[in-house]
């Protein structure tokens, strides 16, 4: 089981935001190479994602579905990537003065993820979760601020 955290410079909700919005999952998930569809009301438990893995041409595609969620503080996923396996991956939320932790806790469930040993598993999987956990920020962050003016273009005359 690999759990990496990140602060972000914008409120838990803010965050929350970009997890119950599917088509940007392919802008934060490292690997993730587009959304095909969603089925349900994502993020609404049992609601499904179809998604590709890797890069043209050699996509893969599969789905990850939403165990639970509870808005504004955790989203629980099954996420499949065979022929790699599927994983159990949880994303927490907690705010704090100015911001909020995001905690992403991610184990395999079937597969090969789950035949690897562990320390090579948690290797490779905190690396790519401390990125995704990057991109997760910046854009809940970016989106945060919203668009800022450019210098000396904000409609002061002088």
């Amino acid at each position: 089981m690999s759990t990496e955290s990140r602060r972000a410079e914008a409120p838990a909700s803010a965050v929350w935001e970009v997890l119950a919005d599917p088509w940007l999952f392919a802008s934060w998930v490292v690997g993730a190479s587009r959304i095909r569809d969603v089925t349900g009301a994502w993020p609404a438990k049992d609601s499904l994602m179809h998604h590709s893995v890797g890069i043209w041409p050699l996509l893969l595609d599969d789905t990850t579905s939403v165990v639970s969620s509870t808005p504004g503080s955790e989203l629980v996923l099954r996420a499949r990537g065979r022929p790699l396996g599927e994983a159990h991956v949880e994303l927490r939320l907690e705010d704090d003065p100015g911001g909020c932790t995001i905690t992403m806790t991610e184990r395999a469930v079937k597969g090969l993820g789950k035949r690897l040993p562990r320390p090579v598993h948690d290797a490779a999987i905190g690396v790519r979760n401390r990125e995704a956990l990057r991109r997760l920020a910046l854009i809940a962050e970016g989106r945060h601020s919203g668009p800022q003016p450019a210098p000396g273009r904000d409609g002061s005359s002088g």
